[in-house]
């Protein structure tokens, strides 16, 4: 059994993107996953399988939410060791910044081409800096940002479809999970 953590996008935003904590779980066990846990109510879910491919997990979580919510809910899952190197990657950056506010992460169903790097630092304004690594894009800020995030909109132009989280929770999902 292989596990992974799943990240669940736009979810319980407003009235009409409900998808509760306890129903996300019963819906992850209910489409043939195991050891389902979830973390706090913003989409986040440990669950082991014996599916090998991550696409082919995303894709049945993908398909089982449609099914039960009625509405398509994107899911970009990470096995344990890379969320790992995801929250080592956020720490790095952080360290020696004592300016930093704010420190968010999004992450990617696909890994960015070349050059994307240097597109997303770009598309940023003054006080943030960014490093994008894997399937993960960090982003500090010495300041407070608008809601969704760091300019997530923007970002998702150029990155594909994303979830972003706080480093706050990935590292208590690293403490916790992994």
């Amino acid at each position: 059994m292989t596990r992974y953590i799943a990240f669940l996008r736009a979810i319980n935003l407003g009235a009409h993107r409900k998808f509760p904590k306890d129903a996300i779980r019963a819906c992850v066990e209910g489409a043939g996953f195991r050891d389902v846990a979830t973390h706090i109510n913003t989409g986040n879910v440990l669950l082991s399988t014996s599916r090998r491919s991550r696409a082919s997990v995303e894709n049945a979580l993908e398909e089982a939410f449609l099914a039960d919510r009625g509405f398509p809910v994107p899911t970009i899952a990470f096995r344990p060791e890379e969320l790992v190197e995801v929250v080592r990657a956020g720490e790095e950056l952080a360290t020696g910044r004592p300016e930093v506010v704010r420190h968010y992460v999004s992450l990617l169903k696909e890994e960015p081409g070349p050059g994307v790097s240097a597109q997303v630092t770009d598309a940023t304004e003054p006080g943030v800096a960014v490093l994008v690594v894997g399937r993960a894009v960090h982003v500090v800020t010495d300041h407070v940002l608008g809601q969704g995030g760091p300019q997530s909109d923007r970002l998702e132009r150029l990155l594909g479809v994303a979830t972003t989280r706080n480093q706050t929770v990935l590292s208590a999902l690293v403490q916790k999970w992994c």
